[in-house]
This record gives structure tokens, C-alpha cells and sequence, in this order.
């Protein structure tokens, strides 16, 4: 963790006005093949997405709560990977890699609320499933249209407060002179490590709210999972047990990916991070997944493949 004590007074604490987003800049030759690459799999997360929420909104057998909360995470993908996959092309292209102060506190702001949104909504999405499965009869009074919208809006806000107050902490410590962030996006591990004097409260905080974002959701989703798991096997034909795991699957996948990335990169000891890992699990958590997830929906979905037929048929009539 962070020192207790304080920097040496003769230590040069300067006023930083920028830094310096190193990237990938460790492999020069590879920034033509690392830009095409990451532009192809953004487009692949942009396109998908999209798809999945035109079929949600044009497809009537679609309108039910797990796919308004399917199109609201499709949305939220969109705009998680857009806070750090055009700045990280833009890089890739240039040789000033500097980002403002205000920037990169920006950056890491929207990055946190739609990373924290998007644990509230799979969280949203597993209590959806624990209704249907373990409640089914209550199902259609329990997941009405009100309660609905008010868990997305919840999901949508709540991480709004929570970061803006986590984000002035980590920009209101002082920095050392160098401002060189060994990182392709502003994320808390590489911004701390630039930082001086005492960092062990912030970084106490950084678990806390991991704790409250991260791990208390994973949590809920465990126990709806297994309450679900649990009800799945008491079902008496195995026809109905794999229908109803049907449904679950691709979000579990999803809960997987997303969360094991996460909770690795965030809850683990400051002294086990490593440059390498850190970028890579980033590259994992920001980029990979988000791209995985129309495809796991996607393909692993029949009621989408269905609709997704049925639009593809229209458009080629058309």
C-alpha cells in the first residue's frame, strides 16, 4: 500500500497540467497492427450492440423485462467502450500521446460510472431471472413495467454520486514530477502510482468502493444463482431444466468475464500489479468482453436468432 509518511520536502512536487498516455509505445512496429486490430473488434462492439437493440425495439415477442434490461446493457456497452477505445486509436496514430489533467479526470470519471452501471445492471438482470425461475407465477407482478424502469434509472444513477467524490479525491492528491501514465486510458492503479505523499486513504478507498461496486453486486448475483441453480434441478423433466438454464447461461457467461477481469484488477494486493498485467487485464475487461458479449447473446439466444432472422429477411425483401 501507499507510504503513511510524507514525501522528503526536497522532493519536486510540481502543478501537473498534462500527462503523457505511453500506451503501447513500447512496441513501435506494432502500432499499425494494434490500431487496425482494436478498430475492427470497436466496430464489431458498435455494430453488435446496435443490432441487439434495434431487435429489442422493432421485435414484439421481445418486449419483456430481461431483454429491456438486455437493451439498456447493450447501451451501456456502447458507451463504456467509447470512453477509452477512440482516445486509444487517436494514440495509436500520433506521437504527442498528452492528455489534460481535466481530461484524464474526466475520462476516468465516466469510465467508473458506466463500469459501476454496468455491474448494477447485470445485477438488475440476474434478480430478473431469479423472479422467472424461482417465482414464476409472481413473475409478471413482480417484473412490471414500473419496477422496471425505476431499477434501470437506479443502474443508470447510482454510481454518479459515488465517483465524483472518488474521482476528486484521486486528482486532488499531489503529483510527482513525472506525468508519465504507463497506461493507454486514465485508470486508478497507473494514476496512483504518479502520485506523492501519503496515498495509503485513497487507496483504502479504492477497496471500499470496490467493495461496494464490484463485490456486494457479484455477491447478489451469486446468491440469485444459486437459488436459481437450486431451483433448476428440482424441476421434474430435463427438457424444462435445460430450457430454463437456457436463459441463464449467457448471462453467466457474461457475469464471468466481466467481474473475474474486474475483481482481479481492483481488489488484488497493490504489490502483485505489474505494468504488463495491468494493460492486459484492462485490454481484457474493456475492450475483449464488451466485444464477446452481443456474440454470446447473440448466438447462445434463440428467441434473438429468431428475431434476428426475421429482420435479416425484411432487409434483404427490402
Amino acid at each position: 500500500m501507499g507510504s503513511r509518511g510524507q514525501s522528503p520536502p526536497q522532493r519536486n512536487h510540481t502543478t501537473l497540467v498534462e500527462f503523457t498516455l505511453l500506451g503501447f509505445s513500447d512496441v513501435p512496429d506494432l502500432q499499425g497492427f494494434l490500431f487496425g486490430l482494436f478498430l475492427i473488434i470497436y466496430l464489431i462492439i458498435l455494430m453488435g450492440n446496435s443490432l441487439i437493440i434495434v431487435i429489442i425495439k422493432i421485435e414484439p415477442s421481445l418486449q419483456t423485462p430481461m431483454y429491456f434490461f438486455l437493451g439498456n446493457f447493450s447501451s451501456l456497452e456502447i458507451c463504456y467502450v467509447s470512453v477509452t477505445v477512440p482516445r486509444l486509436l487517436v494514440d495509436l496514430c500520433k506521437q504527442n500521446r498528452s492528455i489534460s489533467f481535466l481530461a484524464c479526470a474526466t475520462q476516468m470519471y465516466f469510465f467508473l460510472v458506466f463500469g459501476a452501471t454496468e455491474c448494477f445492471i447485470l445485477t438488475a438482470m440476474a434478480y430478473d431471472r431469479y423472479v422467472a425461475i424461482c417465482h414464476p407465477l409472481l413473475y409478471p407482478l413482480v417484473m412490471n413495467s414500473r419496477l422496471c424502469v425505476r431499477l434501470a434509472a437506479g443502474c443508470w444513477v447510482s454510481g454518479i454520486p459515488v465517483h465524483v467524490g472518488f474521482t476528486s479525491q484521486v486528482f486532488s492528491l499531489p503529483f510527482c514530477a513525472s506525468n508519465q501514465l504507463n497506461h493507454f486510458f486514465c485508470d486508478i492503479p497507473p494514476v496512483l502510482k504518479l502520485a506523492c505523499g501519503d496515498t495509503f486513504t485513497t487507496e483504502m478507498l479504492v477497496y471500499v468502493v470496490a467493495i461496494l461496486v464490484v463485490t456486494v453486486p457479484f455477491m447478489l448475483i451469486l446468491g440469485s444463482y444459486v437459488n436459481i441453480i437450486s431451483t433448476i434441478l428440482r424441476l421434474p423433466s430435463a427438457t424444462g431444466r435445460a430450457k430454463a438454464f437456457s436463459t441463464c447461461s449467457s448471462h453467466l457467461m457474461v457475469v464471468a468475464l466481466f467481474f473475474g477481469s474486474g475483481i482481479i484488477t481492483y481488489m488484488r494486493p497493490k504489490s502483485s500489479h505489474s505494468i504488463g498485467m495491468d494493460k492486459f487485464l484492462s485490454l481484457f475487461y474493456t475492450i475483449v468482453t464488451p466485444m464477446f458479449n452481443p456474440i454470446i447473446y447473440c448466438l447462445r439466444n434463440k428467441e434473438v436468432m429468431v428475431a434476428l432472422r426475421k429482420l435479416l429477411l425484411k432487409w434483404s425483401v427490402l
